[in-house]
């Protein structure tokens, strides 16, 4: 440092420079703190661990009690000595101005700290009233050891001095004045009061004896308690001197070596060159009287002694020592350990926010890669979803086609097994039309019975296992599409084998135009014959001229084989039209058949026919009498199964893709479930997607303002050095 500039201001200027430091410290780590405790992906995501947060809050707190400390440093320099050797005075004198009482005898009779304040008025603060501010003319009555107040030596009266009425007390420089150190046996507890975060301790004895023991235990005990303490020791009264010119320089000399060795000697505080340097001879009585006249000549000021004005400049040699001394101590002990927190606390910040940094850095790209493998899976899943959902409808129409000639060949089987279903209903047969109504319901609803159980028990644990095995495969190809971790949701879509098939055969509709026809007929009539030669359903009624379905039908296995049983020939044709004429001239008129009965008598002889006409009518006979209730129930079943055989025949296909149908809207059910499931990933996915984006903005955010916090505070911690390397700094020069 320049050395125009005054110790003092250094400590000043210093002051302020770590303040505002420490000050832009705190304010980082406040901000540190806010950003880390607000931002909650910063603890989602794991970039700060719990140990650093709370390293992040005391660090906080750390800072903002270093600022209180240095908001309170001065330099604080205590004045001991026996009683009556004018400590008071020496204060004063350096003060320019008489504010501690002072006289002959014992004075002050407690600790009296003198401090700086802004106020333009004076005024005392004692330990027993501490927001009291007392006049400053109560200092006489509360500190004098006159006084009636008596306060114990321990107290501590402070005296709050305007700044601007004295140069050390606008440079923070605190004076403490103390009672005689041979008046009170607590020492002890002096020093742990009023002498630990002392800078300078000033020694002031009376030149016209020596250098007491009572001075060197004291002293002896504050070396013990605190490492190498700055001491000046003032040979106050020296004026004295002045009766006794002869020998004052041998006095001088020896007041010197006993000083000098007390010091580097005994205490070992310091260098015996360094200690002569650190003893002054003055008067302060003679130094104050020249402050308060204002610097006027030695007439004015009142009777001076012979070689007062070499007393004047030893005084302020001492002045200008002790604000060197004490402003590079306090420099040392009031910021050298607060600079060092600082740059370790610099240096802790700035690695935690590298670390936050690089872990952020690391997430980036972590969830960047992630970011581009759900993108593709994403546009892979999208893709397979339309070719794998075009492959499973194929694979349901095939299935339900296959499903669909399955049916188809078991309802074939069943309508041919329909005589033996017939012969297991037993109920009573009457052929009056009101019994027979009821028969022919109950008979209905026994066939529908029989023909859904069979088929239930045929078609149904098929169509089971085809349905289960295509949701299977369609589960498993669709699942391949989904990642590991939503295969356990997804497998809750399996169907299971509780789907049962519906058979809608309405055997009483079919039947509603049921004729039963169970009339006696001759099986050698006339009409018996021609149904015998005809054999065919469109025949028969062409012959009868009505358009029922014929008693007697053939049936193959499926509807074709029945259709193509009904398409007579030509030669049947031609038949048909023979036979219909013969029919007709026979039966149309009496005269017709006698003349038949003549022509065939002729041919073949009347024995003959009468013969046949015998067997004739006797078989006539017989099947008259055989015609029962029996008989008339197994016509009526013939012509049942006849026709419902038929009906069936023609509503194959429609059953058939019925049945399939139901298999296909369960398949397309459960496509559309799991279609949706697959949807609702995509979904997902975008959504994860979108989060990561946002993700890699925030950690961008993160990162910049982990990079910016950590370039501040390098700053300051570059700030720090060049404070150190300027205020602390041995080779510095102030």
């Amino acid at each position: 440092m320049s050395g125009e500039t005054s110790p003092l201001k250094v400590f000043v200027q210093a002051k302020r420079e770590i303040s505002q430091l420490f000050s832009e410290l705190h304010a980082v780590i406040r901000d540190s703190n806010g950003f880390v405790q607000d931002d909650a992906k910063v603890c989602d995501l794991e970039l700060i661990s719990q140990e650093q947060r709370k390293s992040l809050e005391n660090y906080s707190s750390k800072t903002e009690g270093i600022l209180e400390i240095l908001q309170r440093d001065c330099m604080k320099v205590v004045f001991f000595g026996r009683t009556s050797n004018g400590k008071s005075t020496v204060i004063n004198a350096m003060l320019k101005s008489k504010i501690l009482p002072s006289g002959i005898g014992h004075t002050t009779n407690c600790f009296v700290q003198v401090e700086g304040t802004d106020s333009g008025d004076a005024y005392i603060i004692s330990e027993d009233a501490p927001n009291e501010r007392r006049s400053i003319q109560s200092i006489s009555h509360l500190a004098h050891a006159l006084s009636k107040v008596r306060l114990d030596s321990d107290s501590l009266v402070r005296i709050c001095w305007p700044k601007h009425k004295c140069s050390f007390l606008k440079d923070d420089v605190i004076f403490v004045d103390s009672p005689g150190i041979d008046v009170s046996p607590d020492m002890d507890k002096w020093i742990d009061k009023f002498c630990l975060d002392a800078d300078v301790f000033v020694l002031v004895v009376n030149a016209e004896s020596t250098l007491m023991q009572t001075e060197k235990n004291f002293f002896h005990r504050v070396s013990s308690r605190l490492s190498k303490p700055n001491i000046f020791i003032l040979n106050n009264r020296w004026d004295a001197s002045a009766t006794e010119p002869e020998t004052v320089e041998e006095v001088r000399q020896q007041h010197l070596e006993r000083n000098v060795s007390f010091l580097a000697k005994e205490l070992g505080v310091m260098e015996p060159h360094e200690a002569g340097d650190r003893v002054f001879f003055v008067s302060a009585l003679e130094t104050l009287q020249t402050a308060l006249a204002g610097g006027q000549s030695s007439a004015s000021v009142g009777n001076l002694l012979e070689g007062f004005q070499t007393r004047l400049l030893e005084f302020s040699k001492f002045e200008i020592t002790f604000q060197e001394c004490i402003s590079k101590t306090a420099l040392q002990v009031k910021f050298a350990q607060h600079s060092m927190n600082a740059k370790i606390i610099a240096k802790n910040i700035a690695s935690l926010w590298q670390s936050i940094y690089d872990v952020t850095i690391s997430k980036r790209k972590l969830v960047a890669n992630e970011m581009i493998e759900q993108r593709e899976r994403l546009d892979f899943t999208e893709k397979q979803v339309i070719i794998v959902s075009e492959d499973m409808k194929r694979m349901i129409d095939k299935t339900t086609d296959d499903l669909h000639r399955e049916m188809s060949m078991a309802l074939s089987d069943e309508i041919r097994r329909l005589p033996g279903m017939l012969e297991e209903f037993d109920r009573p047969f009457n052929p009056e039309p009101d019994d027979l109504s009821v028969y022919k319901k109950e008979l209905n609803f026994h066939t529908e019975e029989c023909l859904s159980r069979n088929l239930h028990f045929r078609y149904s644990s098929f169509a089971q296992d085809a349905l289960f095995d295509t949701a299977k495969v369609m589960h498993e190809t669709m699942s391949s599409l989904l990642p590991d971790a939503s295969h356990v949701e997804f497998s809750s879509l399996l169907p299971n084998r509780s789907f049962e098939m519906t058979y809608h055969l309405d055997c009483p509709g079919l039947c509603a135009g049921f004729c039963e026809d169970i009339e006696f007929r001759f099986s050698l009539g006339i009409t018996a014959l021609v149904y015998r030669f005809l054999g065919s359903g469109r025949g028969a009624r062409h012959l009868q001229g009505i358009t029922e379905v014929p008693r007697s039908v053939s049936y193959g296995s499926n509807s074709s084989d029945l259709s193509a049983s009904s398409s007579p020939s030509q030669d049947t044709e031609a038949l048909y039209m023979f036979l219909s004429k013969f029919s007709s001239v026979t039966s149309g008129t009496t005269v017709g058949s006698l003349a038949l009965v003549a022509v065939v008598g002729k041919a073949v002889g009347w024995r003959i026919i009468a013969i046949c006409a015998a067997v004739y009518g006797m078989l006539y006979v017989y099947e008259r009498i055989t015609w029962t209730k029996k008989a008339k129930e197994e016509a009526f079943k013939r012509q049942y199964i006849d026709y419902i055989s038929w009906q069936l025949a023609q509503v194959i296909d429609l059953i058939s893709r019925n049945c399939s149908h139901q298999v296909h809207q369960e398949l397309g059910s459960i496509l559309s479930r799991l279609s949706h499931h697959i949807d609702q990933k995509k979904s997902d996915l975008r959504k994860e997607l979108a989060n990561m984006d946002e993700n890699v903005k925030h950690l961008n955010e993160i990162a910049s303002k982990a990079s910016h916090f950590k370039s501040v505070i390098e700053a300051l911690s570059s700030k720090m050095d060049q404070f150190i390397i300027r205020y602390l700094n041995p080779t510095s020069h102030i």
